[in-house]
């Protein structure tokens, strides 16, 4: 087995994993998103998410939630490959992939000390904000300036000339 095919679990077991990685006090840092086409933003944002703890879960989105987020045509790569090239980053610990349209119920079952989110955010703007302030878990927005984007690395390979 391939390393990144052992850092992508199931709900169950990620609680299982998390649970121990607690026990011995580490802190639990959760990040998300589509991760369709990855680019170095997001590189910069699990990394930067990575620095907040000890151990990096990211939440994949599935294919369904990717297509309700982005529209028609998307996702380019589905779930399993999104998951797959996630979880082969050093940085990151655990994948786990979810339908929901966003993450509030993946807090409540995994409760991380810390809930990154990239810079298209503000402490204000976090769709998860209200169950992450009842949860006790802290909020932080990291990564590089949002000036990557995967809406714009498509239409920019649409319109070049095609030999």
């Amino acid at each position: 087995m391939r390393e990144a095919d052992s850092k992508i679990v199931a709900r169950e077991e990620l609680r299982e994993k998390l649970a121990e990685h607690k026990r011995h006090g580490q802190r639990i840092v959760f990040a998300n998103g589509c991760f369709d086409t990855l680019h170095v933003g997001h590189i910069r944002y699990l990394e930067g998410a990575r620095c907040e703890g000890d151990v990096l879960v990211v939440g994949v989105n599935a294919d369904s939630s990717v297509c309700n987020l982005k529209g028609p045509g998307r996702p380019i790569l589905e779930e399993n490959a999104r998951a797959w090239l996630v979880a082969a980053l050093r940085c990151v610990d655990y994948v786990v992939i979810f339908a929901e349209p966003n993450v509030e119920r993946l807090l409540e079952e995994l409760l991380p000390h810390v809930h990154a989110k990239g810079t298209d955010y503000t402490l204000e703007t976090v769709p998860e904000r209200a169950v992450a302030r009842r949860l006790g878990i802290r909020v932080v927005i990291v990564g590089d300036p949002k000036d990557h984007s995967t809406r714009e690395l498509l239409d920019s390979i649409r319109k070049a000339p095609h030999a």
